[in-house]
């Protein structure tokens, strides 16, 4: 029974959302890392995803239902039930907030709320099931941790965490198409718009060249506004350059769905290296531009 719940807050979703979080947390460090403020960030913000994604499984049953690779959660299959998983949610939230709000900061708090809200009622309620551009609002959302865990450490919204929060929302763009091409027929029997059942896989391929190339130009902006080194530069373009040459061998994949899941997993790859990355790659003392 435990492992069902586990699966409720969709593991590798937090993961992603961990690393995501660290790599925040790391660029506002700057190398001067206070290990109980990492954990309480990092804690914080898991039990807040965590609840985000429960809720999630309680409104697209319906979908998950549809689509092979979820067919078989615990919503689906009715092992937990929607009261239950609400309450399971609402726990997981009330602890993840109370962290962020007590022992982080109020930036922290508000971005894990803007996070929280723009996932589960704007991407899930809302525009999952209604428009091509559901993507754009998810990636709103994924980009929120790893601000949360900037903005624990600056105690500020400034142009670093402004450059990390477009660059990882770029980053989401492709990343989300990668999986819905490698899986198209799950998503076209579920009926969601997303932009390769509801377009073309060849408009998808064309728009994740785009926001690749995007995603590049942003996440320099850290070197060259001096948030990380030169070292971070180096491993930042030669892996989005690998990036882009993945996308473009796309156009020319004789199977879309095998060169869809190899792009899907290198795009996880790489931004767990970036993440990681910034732990060593502090520069001198930031005197950043601060918005709020």
């Amino acid at each position: 029974m435990l492992k069902k719940y586990l699966f409720l807050t969709k593991p590798g979703i937090l993961f992603g959302n961990f690393v995501t979080a660290l790599g925040g947390y790391f660029v506002a460090a700057q190398g001067s890392v206070d290990f109980l403020l990492l954990l309480l960030t990092l804690l914080g913000t898991l039990f807040v995803v965590a609840s985000g994604c429960v809720v999630n499984n309680v409104i697209d049953q319906d979908i998950d239902s549809k689509m092979q690779r979820t067919q078989n959660r615990a919503m689906v299959k009715k092992s937990i039930s929607i009261p239950v998983a609400l309450v399971f949610a609402l726990v997981l939230g009330v602890i993840g907030f109370s962290i962020l709000w007590f022992w982080v900061n109020a930036y922290a708090f508000l971005f894990a709320v803007i996070g929280f809200v723009v996932y589960v009622g704007f991407y899930s309620l809302w525009t999952k099931r209604t428009t091509i551009h559901q993507t754009i609002i998810g990636s709103l959302s994924g980009a929120a941790p790893p601000v949360i865990g900037y903005t624990a450490v600056a105690n500020q919204f400034d142009l670093g965490a402004l450059l990390i929060f477009i660059g990882y929302a770029f980053w989401q763009m492709p990343h989300s198409w990668g999986i819905a091409v490698y899986r198209f027929d799950d998503y076209k029997n579920a009926g969601i718009p997303i932009l390769p059942v509801a377009r073309s896989i060849h408009r998808t391929k064309v728009e994740s060249l785009v926001y690749v190339i995007l995603f590049c130009i942003t996440m320099n902006g850290l070197y060259f506004y001096g948030y990380a080194n030169w070292i971070y530069m180096i491993v930042l373009n030669a892996l989005s350059l690998y990036w882009i040459y993945l996308t473009i061998q796309g156009f020319k994949a004789e199977d879309d769905q095998v060169w869809a899941k190899q792009y899907f997993m290198f795009s996880v790859k790489l931004i767990t290296v970036i993440s990681l990355i910034f732990s060593f790659t502090s520069t001198a003392p930031l005197k950043p531009i601060v918005f709020f």
